[in-house]
C-alpha cells in the first residue's frame, strides 16, 4: 500500500512577537530611566542639605553655590551646644507616647469595625475621618483656652494628647483595612479549638497583621515628629519640640544656612533610622492585601 506524502506542517514561531517584546522592553527602560530621574530630583534637596551641614557659613551662602569645600563638623558642634538635646527628648517622648496610645486605642477599634463589626459601623468610620476635615487653625483658639484652663500650657502631655487625637482616625482606617484581609475562618477555627477571643486575637490575628501595624506606627511617628502648629502655639521653653527649635535659626540677623542644615540633619536622623530599621515590615504592611 502506497501512502501519499503529506506536506510538513510549519510550526508557529515566536518571531512575530519579538518586535512587541522589544517595544515593551524599550518602554520599560524609558519608564525606569524616568523613575530614576524623578527619584534623584526628589532626593537632591536632602543631599544638598546634608552637604551644606558640613560647610562653614561663608561657604554655604555663596552665589553660585560652592560644590568643592573643606568639610567640617563645626556646625554640628554648635547645634549640639545650643540646646537641641532637650527638644529631641521632648519630641521623642511626645512621639513615642502618642504612638503607643494610638495603637492601644486603634487596634481594638479597628478590630471591632472589621472582624467583629458593631452597629452603625459606617457612621463610626465617617465620624473618625470627619474629625480630620476640620482645619487645625479653626480649632487652635478653643484648644488654647482648654489647655490653659487645665494647666497644660508648655507641658509635653498636652502634645501627647493632641498627637494621639490627631493620628487616631488615620490609624483606625489603616488598621481596619489590614484586619479586613484576615479570613473570618481563622477566628472560627481558633474558637473551635477552645481559644478565647483574646487568645485568638493575640496568637492568630495580631501576628498576621503585624506588618500593617508596623506601617501604621511608623506613619504616626512621622506625623507626630514633624508636627509644628500645635507645638509652636502651645509650648514655649520647657516642652519645645524639634520643629519649633529649627525655626529659631531663622532670625532677623540673617539666615544661618549651614547651622540650620546641621540641625535639620540631626532632627531627621531619628525618623530615617526608624524607617530604615522597619523597612521590611513597612513594605509588607503597605502592600498588605494587594495580591490575593
Amino acid at each position: 500500500m502506497m501512502t501519499t506524502p503529506t506536506a510538513p506542517i510549519d510550526k508557529p514561531t515566536a518571531a512575530p512577537h519579538l518586535p512587541i517584546r522589544r517595544r515593551r522592553g524599550r518602554a520599560g527602560m524609558l519608564w525606569g530611566a524616568l523613575a530614576w530621574v524623578v527619584g534623584i530630583g526628589m532626593f537632591f534637596p536632602v543631599l544638598w542639605m546634608v552637604l551644606t551641614a558640613f560647610k562653614q557659613e561663608g561657604d554655604a551662602y555663596t552665589d553660585p553655590p560652592k560644590i568643592f569645600f573643606t568639610p567640617t563638623l563645626h556646625q554640628f558642634s554648635e547645634v549640639l551646644h545650643s540646646g537641641i538635646g532637650t527638644t529631641l527628648l521632648n519630641s521623642t517622648f511626645a512621639t513615642v507616647m502618642s504612638t503607643v496610645l494610638v495603637l492601644a486605642l486603634g487596634i481594638p477599634a479597628a478590630f471591632a469595625l472589621s472582624l467583629r463589626p458593631v452597629r452603625n459601623t459606617r457612621d463610626a468610620l465617617m465620624f473618625f475621618i470627619g474629625t480630620k476635615m476640620l482645619p487645625i487653625v479653626a480649632a487652635i483658639v478653643p484648644l488654647y483656652v482648654i489647655v490653659g484652663d487645665i494647666g497644660l500650657l508648655d507641658n509635653i502631655w498636652a502634645l501627647v494628647i493632641l498627637y494621639t487625637a490627631m493620628n487616631l482616625p488615620i490609624a483606625v482606617w489603616m488598621m481596619r483595612s489590614f484586619f479586613l484581609e484576615v479570613p473570618d475562618e481563622l477566628l472560627e477555627a481558633a474558637s473551635m479549638d477552645g481559644a478565647s477571643l483574646w487568645t485568638a486575637v493575640r496568637e492568630v490575628i495580631l501576628p498576621l497583621v503585624s506588618p500593617g501595624i508596623a506601617a501604621t506606627a511608623l506613619i504616626c511617628l512621622i506625623f507626630s515628629w514633624n508636627e509644628f502648629f500645635f507645638a509652636v502655639n502651645l509650648t514655649a521653653v520647657q516642652a519645645q519640640t524639634i520643629p519649633v527649635f529649627l525655626v529659631g535659626f531663622i532670625t532677623g540677623e540673617g539666615l544661618y544656612w549651614a547651622r540650620l542644615s546641621a540641625a535639620a540633619v540631626l532632627a531627621a536622623l531619628p525618623v530615617v533610622l526608624a524607617g530604615w530599621l522597619a523597612q521590611n515590615k513597612l513594605v509588607r504592611g503597605l502592600s498588605f492585601g494587594a495580591i490575593k
